[in-house]
């Protein structure tokens, strides 16, 4: 590795060299022909007023342009990415990148699902009422932006209560044609290419890519293979009426090196005992966009969207202190578990945008409508091969087989009051109706279906939100405070055994999230925003223990309802300073900045009742507790980011250094690990993150960067189930290094 680390270094190191020395043998030539190389853009930006048909005053949010930072792009490393977004939390499960995890304010970073997912504006997660979780993310060499809207982005986008993430793809519209490719290499035999086409003839307008990604992994047992495929076409009937058509693939096959008990994790982070877990993901999302603007005043988008997935695992699920071992009478492993997932999710969203003047001021109403259908097929505890390959072949049937389906239907509206020209106030109002529906097989015992009792939960929903916006030249102060709420889930309906029950009356967890910020930029030198937040999460769902009949003699079984509230609060902070600029000597040593983004976050659960039971039949003994001033699970601290980027002519580099509190990982705020290593506290930790560029021949682009760079021994989450119960270790010391060319 310290061989590898001397060579990335030496080859940048090498390539600047020859530049300066290019420079100084054509002096003459270079001040006859001066080359201009605009300076890499201070990031995050923010959305203006409206944008899309979508009214933005009033809400914290930030865009990060890709191309204006350095990240290793390569395998979607969340944790440089959102590096200049305070308060983000990322789940490193594994160095593949396949699955972006990653959760604001402490929420949940499972998968993004405490986040509305969505790419160039339409929905990519499983179901989002039912089973929010995104198993699949575009790769981020394919990303032009990252467009994040906090809490007050549930009135113009419905669920979740951390608000909107979408990834914006990239697009060409100004030549005939174009061609990108990026090829990477790295540790753990990475092997990457990215390749993509696009342009513009007449009135049409096309994009395609294709991205493929394989590796060893950093931990034993962690290989995978990734294909990623996107085609864009458009039609432009007029410069203000368009439609096109997207459609995107993907496809991947990874390993599942699984958790590891605390003692394992000392030891040898990089070990795994499960060589036959896997996983695969089949993707395909596609849409039909219609953009219209029928006068100066008004603007229409419609999308037509859909969704058909699968989830596929298969695997020994076993706590890590279980070995996964060959049984001497058999000479073959236990028969694995296998469970599968099918989607099928269609919906249509409408988007207007009316300007209208009240007065001499012109003020902004954004409304729509959005009609949504979705089906999940759930296939679960299948007895699956003896085999170590991925293969998801079962013998019998699967014990558990459900249906569930989702229907919604909803209406919002929001307008932009300007009661000056520097000050604006945004009420607005949604309405949601959801239908959600369960059926099928719970499972099969002495040969006989046990029947999953049909439950169909259906109820209306109405969120208000107000934001106020105030500009001070170049600067503003806005404040915003929004009702959201998150859907009853499918497995909230669905209880662990047979003997457990619904609450009919189960609610959806409801709440409301609020800011209170100053942001902007000072001169060309100065980007920042300083905000206070506060997040209430009410109606969690969790579970009680009951007597059977109300009789200890007969046991007891668990009710699934409503138990309690958390509420998150704390401190946001980003500042970007651009040195070099302010001491006016960037044509000297270049554009030098430096950022640091800070976020302080106290959640607790404020009312959580628990129950636990002790005693045997029929002396059953059932004891009631409450988690109040518990911290809630997988919420640090603090999370703080800092860094300094370095960018003159042809060359640029960032170093980034990330901290991280300590969390819990369960309601009961367990400190000690347990023996399996599925509970006990995660202690802080420190990450040291290098990328550089250096561009040359006009279209060509090296990169390299390394990941990790101390090499610090950490971890960000345990697991309870998959992908493998235990404690699941960050990634280790990595590099890549890039050749890229676009024409």
């Amino acid at each position: 590795m310290k061989q590898l680390f001397v060579l990335s270094f030496s080859s940048l190191f090498l390539f600047q060299t020859l530049k300066a020395q290019k420079k100084e043998s054509n002096d003459s030539i270079v001040k006859l022909n001066p080359v201009t190389v605009s300076p890499i853009q201070q990031s995050p930006e923010r959305m203006s007023e409206t944008k899309g048909n979508i009214i933005f005053s009033g809400k914290k949010n930030e865009v990060i342009k890709l191309n204006a930072i350095h990240a290793n792009l390569t395998t979607n490393n969340a944790r440089e990415v959102f590096s200049r977004i305070p308060g983000v939390t990322v789940w490193e499960n594994d160095g593949s990148g396949i699955q972006i995890n990653v959760g604001v304010r402490g929420l949940s970073p499972n998968r993004s699902w405490e986040l509305n997912t969505r790419q160039n504006g339409y929905d990519i997660s499983s179901d989002v009422f039912g089973y929010p979780e995104a198993y699949y993310n575009p790769p981020l060499e394919a990303v032009e932006t990252l467009e994040l809207v906090r809490g007050g982005a549930s009135l113009q986008f419905g669920p979740q209560f951390g608000g909107m993430l979408n990834y914006v793809l990239k697009r060409e519209a100004k030549k005939k044609f174009t061609f990108e490719s990026q090829n990477t290499t790295g540790s753990y035999n990475l092997m990457s290419a990215y390749n993509a086409i696009g342009g513009k003839v007449g009135k049409f307008s096309y994009y395609a890519y294709n991205h493929s990604r394989s590796a060893d992994g950093w931990r034993e047992n962690s290989s995978y293979k990734i294909r990623n495929s996107h085609l864009f076409l458009e039609y432009a009937f007029t410069e203000k009426t368009k439609l096109s058509v997207e459609y995107t693939n993907m496809d991947y096959q990874m390993q599942q090196a699984g958790g590891l008990t605390d003692a394992q994790f000392k030891t040898n982070p990089k070990q795994s005992s499960r060589n036959r877990n896997w996983f695969g993901t089949p993707w395909n999302l596609f849409a039909l966009n219609f953009d219209t603007k029928i006068n100066d005043k008004f603007s229409s988008n419609t999308k037509l969207f859909g969704l058909i997935g699968e989830r596929n695992s298969v695997g020994f699920t076993a706590t890590p202190n279980n070995s996964d071992t060959i049984d001497p009478v058999t000479n073959q492993y236990a028969n694995r578990r296998v469970d599968r997932d099918f989607y099928e999710n269609f919906g249509i969203e409408n988007r207007n945008l009316l300007r209208y003047n009240l007065g001499k001021t012109e003020n902004n109403l954004a409304f729509g409508m959005r009609l949504y259908q979705a089906n999940t097929n759930r296939k679960q505890n299948g007895l699956g091969t003896t085999e170590s390959e991925f293969n998801v072949n079962i013998d019998g049937n699967y014990p558990r087989d459900l249906d569930f389906f989702t229907e919604n239907v909803a209406l919002f509206i929001e307008n932009q009051f300007k009661v000056t020209e520097n000050f604006s106030i945004t009420p607005g109002i949604r309405y949601e109706y959801i239908s959600s529906n369960g059926r099928g097989r719970f499972g099969i015992i002495s040969g006989n279906d046990v029947p999953f009792e049909e439950k169909k939960i259906s109820r209306s929903k109405t969120l208000f939100g107000l934001g106020l916006e105030y500009k001070l030249g170049t600067t503003n102060i806005y404040a915003n405070i929004t009702q959201a709420y998150r859907p009853v889930l499918f497995s909230d309906i669905t209880p662990p055994a047979v003997t457990d029950q619904i609450d009919p009356n189960l609610k959806d967890a409801s709440g409301f999230n609020a800011d209170l910020g100053y942001r902007g930029t000072f001169k060309n030198y100065l980007n920042f925003d300083f905000s206070l937040f506060y997040l209430s999460y009410n109606n969690r769902i969790g579970g009680v223990r009951q007597f059977v009949n109300n009789d200890p003699a007969e046991g007891t079984f668990l009710y699934r309802t409503n138990l309690g509230e958390t509420v998150n609060k704390g401190f946001e902070g980003f500042v970007n300073l651009n040195v070099t600029r302010f001491f006016e000597v960037e044509n000297r040593f270049g554009n030098i900045d430096l950022f640091a983004t800070v976020s302080f976050i106290d959640s607790r659960y404020t009312d959580f009742k628990i129950y636990s039971t002790s005693g045997t039949t029929p002396n059953i003994i059932i004891t009631e507790n409450n988690l109040k001033g518990n911290r809630v699970e997988n919420a640090p601290r603090y999370i703080h980011n800092f860094g300094i980027g370095w960018n003159k002519n042809n060359f640029s580099a960032t170093l980034q250094y990330k901290m991280s509190g300590k969390i819990f990982t369960d309601a009961n705020n367990t400190v000690t690990p347990s023996e399996n290593g599925v509970t006990g506290l995660l202690d802080q930790y420190n990450v040291l993150d290098l990328s550089a560029e250096y561009k040359f021949l006009k279209n060509y682009n090296l990169r390299g960067g390394i990941n990790n760079l101390t090499d610090e021994m950490y971890a960000t989450r345990r697991a309870g189930g998959y992908p493998g119960p235990g404690i699941l270790p960050g990634e280790g010391r990595t590099f890549f290094i890039s050749i890229g060319v676009k024409f």
